[in-house]
Order: C-alpha cells, then sequence, then structure tokens
C-alpha cells in the first residue's frame, strides 16, 4: 500500500515540475534532429558546466557511493566521484577543444571519419551496451528512492522515474537536460553537504567522534588504496574505468558537442570536474555515517533514503530524496537521448540505410522522429536490467569498463598520432573488448581489479603495433588537424541549409586556430 508522507508530498512535487520544465523544452527543439540530440551546438558555459556535473553526480555516485561505503569502506565509493573528476579534468585538458571544433552529432561520428564504417558500427554497439548499463543504474537508484518514500514494490518505483525521463527527453532532447539539470543538481550538491555538515556538527545527538569509531577497521584508513585484502585493486581499478574509460562517454561528449565553442567546451568540463570533487566528502562521508545509524541492512542500497528519512531534519532529508532522484533521473535522460542518437544515426541511417541497402541519407525531420521513437525500446531495455540486477554504483564503473578496453585507444591515438589507421583501430577496438569479456571468467575474486587494468594497455599497445605494421596499403594522414575532420556534405543530414552550415563551420575553426 502507497503511504503519502510529507517526503512524499516533495517527491511528488518534485517529478512534477521536472516533468512540466523537461516537457516545455519541446518548443526548443523546433523539428531539428541537431536541436534534439545536441541543442543546436549552442548552449553556454553555465548549462554546459552544470549538466557534465549532473551526468557525474548522479544515482550511481550518490545512492551507490554510500552503498559501496557501507560494505567496503570509504575509498569504495569515494572512487567514483574522484574518477568522475578526473575524466572531466582530462577532457578539458586534451580532448574538449578539438572534439567540439568537429561539429559532431555523437561519438561515433568520431570513429566513422576517422577511421571508417567498421569501428563507427564496432564503436557504436560498445557504447549502447555501455550505455544501457549505465541508464539501468539509475533506474535503480531511483526505483529505490520512491520505494523507501512511499512503501510501494520497487517494480514500480523504476517505472514511474523511467516514464517520466522517457516523456520529457523524447520531448525535449539535451535542451531538457540542460533546463532540468538547473535545478536538479545544485540541490543535489547542497543536500549532500547540508546533510554531512549535519551530523558532523554534532547536530544529530551523536558525536561524530562517536560516528567514526562505529566504522570496521580499515574503512577510514588509506589501506583501501594500497592494501589488497582492503580492495585496493579493486578501487584503482575504479579510479581507471572512471578517470579514462569515462572519455569515451556518449553522454559527456554529447555536451562538449553542445558547447557553443571550443573554449566552452573545455571551461565546462573544467566546470563540472570542480562541482563533482566537491561532492566526494559528502557523499562518501554518509556511507560512514549509515553505518553507525544503520547497523546490519540486508540491503545496502536503501542506506541512504533510510537515513534521509528516519535521522535528519525534514527539510534536509527531503532535498537528499529529490537531490538524488535528479541526479539520477538527469544522467538516465542523458544516457537515453545518446543511445537512441547512437542508433537512429550512425547504425540504422548511416550504416543498415546508407551502407548496405544504397539508400539516401534521412533528412533531418526523419531524424528526429526516428531517434524519438527510438528512446521508448531504450528505456524498457534499460529498466529491465536496472529492476532484475539493481547494482547502483557498481554498474556504473562496469559501464566504462567496457569501452576503457577497447574505445579509448582509437580515440586517443587517432586524435594525437598521424600514423593511425582503420585495421589498427578495429583489432583495438575488438581484442580489447573481448580481452575485457574473457578476464571477467578467468580472474580470481581476490585479483579483481586486475580485470579491468590489463586490457586497455594491451589495445594501446596492439594499435600501434597493427598501425606500423598497416601503413603501407593504409597510411596515416599526411595532414593531421581539425581541418581534416570538416565533415564532407555526405556526412551532414540533408536538408541542412549546407551553405550557412559550412560557413558558419569555417567562422569557427578559423576564431578557435
Amino acid at each position: 500500500m502507497v503511504e503519502i508522507t510529507g517526503y512524499g508530498i516533495a517527491i511528488i512535487g518534485f517529478l512534477v515540475v521536472s516533468l512540466v520544465i523537461g516537457s516545455l523544452t519541446y518548443k526548443l527543439v523546433k523539428k531539428s534532429a541537431r536541436r534534439l540530440i545536441v541543442a543546436g551546438k549552442s548552449l553556454p558555459l553555465f548549462l554546459v558546466g552544470t549538466m557534465l556535473a549532473a551526468q557525474s553526480i548522479d544515482g550511481n555516485s550518490s545512492l551507490g557511493n554510500v552503498a559501496l561505503v557501507y560494505q567496503f569502506g570509504f575509498w569504495a565509493g569515494a572512487v567514483i566521484p574522484i574518477g568522475l573528476g578526473i575524466c572531466l579534468i582530462l577532457t578539458g585538458l586534451f580532448f574538449g577543444k578539438i572534439l567540439n571544433k568537429m561539429s559532431m552529432f555523437t561519438l561515433p561520428d568520431y570513429y566513422f571519419r576517422r577511421f571508417g564504417n567498421a569501428t563507427e558500427g564496432i564503436s557504436g554497439v560498445l557504447m549502447i551496451i555501455s550505455f544501457v548499463v549505465l541508464v539501468a543504474g539509475n533506474f535503480a537508484a531511483s526505483g529505490f528512492i520512491l520505494q523507501t518514500v512511499f512503501g510501494m514494490p520497487f517494480f514500480w518505483g523504476v517505472v514511474i522515474a523511467a516514464l517520466v525521463v522517457l516523456t520529457y527527453t523524447i520531448a525535449g532532447g539535451l535542451f531538457a537536460s540542460a533546463y532540468t539539470d538547473i535545478f536538479q543538481i545544485y540541490l543535489a550538491i547542497g543536500s549532500f553537504w547540508a546533510a554531512f555538515l549535519f551530523f558532523a556538527g554534532g547536530f544529530s545527538g551523536v558525536p561524530f567522534d562517536t560516528i567514526l569509531g562505529s566504522a570496521p577497521p580499515g574503512y577510514l584508513d588509506l589501506s583501501g588504496l594500497y592494501d589488497t585484502a582492503n580492495g585496493a585493486l579493486a578501487n584503482w581499478a575504479g579510479i581507471l574505468a572512471l578517470g579514462l574509460g569515462d572519455i569515451v562517454a556518449l553522454d559527456f561528449m554529447e555536451r562538449v558537442f553542445a558547447a557553443k565553442d571550443p573554449k566552452t567546451a573545455r571551461r565546462g568540463a573544467f566546470w563540472g570536474a570542480g562541482l563533482t570533487l566537491f561532492t566526494v566528502i559528502p557523499t562518501s562521508m554518509l556511507g560512514i555515517i549509515a553505518f553507525h545509524f544503520l547497523p546490519g541492512l540486508t540491503d545496502p542500497y536503501v542506506a541512504l533514503p533510510e537515513l534521509a528519512l528516519n535521522h535528519m531534519p525534514f527539510a534536509v532529508g527531503a532535498a537528499i530524496l529529490m537531490g538524488v532522484l535528479g541526479a539520477s533521473m538527469s544522467t538516465a535522460n542523458g544516457g537515453l537521448l545518446a543511445i537512441s542518437s547512437v542508433i537512429s544515426r550512425n547504425i540504422l541511417q548511416r550504416i543498415i540505410r546508407r551502407r548496405w541497402l544504397g539508400k539516401e541519407a534521412w533528412g533531418d525531420s526523419k531524424l528526429l522522429w526516428v531517434t524519438r521513437v527510438i528512446v521508448a525500446p531504450v528505456m524498457i531495455g534499460a529498466l529491465a536490467l536496472g529492476y532484475f540486477l539493481p547494482q547502483p554504483g557498481v554498474y556504473l564503473i562496469l559501464a566504462f569498463d567496457i569501452v576503457f578496453a577497447g574505445a579509448l585507444a582509437p580515440l586517443t591515438l587517432g586524435l594525437f598520432w598521424k600514423k593511425a589507421n582503420m585495421p589498427a583501430a578495429v583489432v583495438s577496438l575488438i581484442v580489447g573488448s573481448a580481452l575485457r569479456l574473457l578476464m571477467f571468467f578467468i580472474i580470481p575474486p581476490e585479483l579483481a581489479g586486475l580485470d579491468t587494468m590489463i586490457p586497455p594497455p594491451i589495445s594501446f599497445a596492439l594499435f600501434v603495433i597493427v598501425a606500423l605494421a598497416t601503413q603501407k596499403k593504409w597510411p596515416g594522414k599526411e595532414r593531421h588537424d581539425v581541418r581534416d575532420y570538416v565533415p564532407p556534405e555526405e556526412d551532414i543530414i540533408a536538408g541542412e541549409d549546407l551553405k550557412h552550415f559550412h560557413a558558419a563551420e569555417q567562422g569557427s575553426t578559423r576564431s578557435a586556430l
């Protein structure tokens, strides 16, 4: 039986506001696929930075973080925001500006332009799998919040959150994410700190020293970073998977592409990194606090909502619940849109329709329509995974293990090494990903983490070896700068004003160089 309390009223109000604001952005799309997918490449610094932070600070890095700390210690959860913050710093330093200059719709567009259809298809499939896992984790986090607040079955909690996200993703695409993130993510960050300070200041009635003293040995020291018996291998693997693997993230790069210019993309990445790292202490320490107030939980994923409902002032607890729910919905929104865009543009439009069927590319309105239609089945797939195997936090690291192993080498070496070529990219994608899958089965539990660390260096090494061995037949680019990536006319969706598009892009390139 569903229970409606003050917390429930707050959550219902929050869901309604998110749904209304997200749906109203339908007017900003203006029947354009480019505006749905990358907001017309028009977003200013405040929105880009906020959106990148919102993709980092989600249900996995908040509710999932607390659950992992509760089970395994501070570093087991803290690696999530730390790794994501590192990723955004690296994106700002090395990737953001050049990728924004290329005026792409999706990240597999890069693999197509640099290496061709084969790498576009393989990378696209890997990223689709990766992001279905990511969205599933956020649907599960939303389900745990609604289950705890309303006393409803977990299934219906997941379904309600998924339907709200589905509605405004179809309506406004990336614009919906931009405008809902503004109030969702800053509420989440503020509530995390308010909750932490409430307990750290002794306002709960329990001295903070007593709370910390309740943590098991090894939970709060540095052994989680150097002692394999305390999970050091897995913790470093998590930092690497997120810090490097998340560079190959559809949702991050979607926002980089949407920035109005390269400088904004770079600064937005640093903005997002700063906000993400600002959450390391409060979210991770809430896991330790939960261990004191909620000992012996059979389901650690309800630790944060239980703490919010029963051990915080109403205002702080309600803000925490709304913040985590909003953060989860924000990332799910970005993930659903990114997956649907890759399926419609890279898989259906360019590979299946043009490459295999020999038909012309879709016009802008057709691509818009197909992308919106695909959002629904993608949502159903992620919902099913999130319901049957709810693992927020774990899913985030797993999602980027997949692309870390195979897709990072082609992106990085393709950008910064002129001898990078198609055979090297294909081998790196296939072998790196297959090796990661194999190691999942052969690495013993006590060495968990090595299965994440070993495949990427092998993928990079194979890329270099194959590229050098095949230079005669597939030489790298003689010229290698941003102008090599200006898309040919057949890569621009039909129906665009090509003359206006190229004039705008050339002006953007000249000002950036």
